[in-house]
């Protein structure tokens, strides 16, 4: 039986002060001035025309994502966060999460963030190596995210992710380990620690940068990850690792096959409707200036989720998650029941992919380092007669995620 899952939102904010060469978000390189009021209106718009799909339920976290959300000041975000509370019903402990930049913080500005609703922020600083953040195409060095962590403890926003890639050009496993050592000099409580992967339509995949070899990437991993575990910060999913209490809310009710609103340009939605026995996915017009003039007149895009994707579209969430799933989840959140793939999960565990613990399911080590391989089991084909031809294996992932490719095992993903 389909239920109705726990609800979040999710606002995109498309613009960056410089494209990275390796991101393949839906991001745009700022021309002129930010016109950060016409855009606020729009996604104002867009909440009051999606609001109606939340009535009667609560929201329990908002992510503010990009792009580079904090681009944008205090002020558009509080008037952002107070559309939110006229139009929803949020949770007493909400999670709101802001999307940083190390390279665009004013001094100060974190303190007024807090005073606008923020209490989550996530730092992009990706290495502590400026000379490979320059490879990468960063506009801020190591110092500059020192001091951005400086003005998060200031502000007494404690609680902060920090990204952080690893399998950089040129980079060795000593390398890695530093980056983490710096990270976790700066008292975060949260990291995601993912692998640079070549994504297509990127400057990167055009001209790739020499990367590490698959054994080296792997040998960077297990060392990080032995580090972070000895410090305190326990793995969770793929590439998110927390101090305790410190797991994001947000980001784990897309592992969990929750709902949520997505608002702004190219952002996503997943929406449950028990009575229709149906999961529909919503979809914005990806292009800013279309968007702006779109917003809020019904333009964005919805989709029915068949029945026959429901399981890949579950697993490609719940196995990413290191303590896995149970059953009843799975026949709650798809609304299918067990048995629809009871025989793939048991053939996967004959194999030493998947581990089963009474009705508990994981992923196992091996599992976890070839998630591809285990999540193509679930790709079916699907009737013509539903006028589709076969089960994409790159769905649209919610754009704030931190990986490049959600659609991806070991450690190449990346939550915030």
């Amino acid at each position: 039986m389909l239920e109705t899952p726990p609800l979040a939102l999710y606002a995109h904010f498309p613009w960056c002060v410089r494209k990275c060469p390796y991101c393949d978000f839906n991001s745009h390189a700022l021309r002129g001035e930010l016109d950060e009021r016409r855009y606020i209106e729009a996604l104002e718009r867009d909440l009051a025309a999606q609001a109606p799909e939340a009535a009667g339920r609560e929201v329990i976290s908002i992510f503010l994502g990009g792009g580079t959300p904090s681009l944008f000041s205090p002020g558009a975000v509080a008037r952002l966060l107070k559309s939110a509370q006229r139009h929803l019903a949020l949770a007493t402990d909400l999670e709101v999460t802001l999307e940083a930049n190390p390279g665009t913080i004013e001094r100060g500005r974190f303190a007024e963030y807090r005073a606008a609703g923020i209490n989550r922020v996530s730092l992009g600083a990706q290495s502590f190596d400026d000379a490979r953040l320059a490879m990468l195409g960063r506009i801020h060095c190591a110092d500059e995210t020192r001091r951005a962590a400086a003005e998060l403890h200031a502000a007494g926003l404690d609680n902060f992710n920090i990204d952080l890639m690893y399998g950089l050009p040129d980079q060795d496993v000593g390398a890695a380990l530093r980056d983490v050592e710096a990270a976790l000099a700066l008292h975060p409580s949260h990291l995601s620690h993912y692998q640079l992967t070549i994504e297509a339509g990127t400057v990167f995949a055009g001209r790739p940068p020499p990367l590490p070899d698959d054994d080296v990437a792997e040998r960077m991993l297990e060392g990080c990850r032995g580090l972070l575990d000895r410090e305190g910060f326990a793995q969770y999913e793929v590439s998110a690792y927390a101090a305790a209490g410190r797991r994001c809310r947000h980001n784990l009710n897309y592992w969990t096959f929750g709902d949520y609103l997505g608002i702004g340009a190219g952002a996503h939605g997943k929406l449950s409707a028990p009575g229709a026995a149906r999961v529909s996915r919503t979809t914005q017009m990806r292009e800013p200036r279309r968007y702006l003039t779109s917003a809020g007149r019904g333009t964005f895009t919805r989709t029915p989720v068949p029945a026959c994707e429901l399981p890949f579209e579950f697993m490609l969430n719940a196995l990413r998650l290191v303590e896995g799933f149970e059953a009843e989840t799975f026949t709650r959140r798809t609304g299918l029941p067990w048995e629809a793939v009871a025989g793939k999960m048991a053939g996967l565990a004959a194999e030493g992919l998947i581990l089963a613990s009474g009705t508990c399911y994981r992923a196992s080590p091996l599992g976890l380092r070839f998630l591809n391989d285990v999540l193509l089991r679930f790709v079916t084909e699907i009737p013509k007669s539903a006028g589709h031809s076969k089960l994409s294996t790159a769905p649209q992932p919610p754009p704030e995620l931190d990986g490049r490719a959600l659609f991806t095992g070991g450690g190449s993903g990346n939550v915030k």
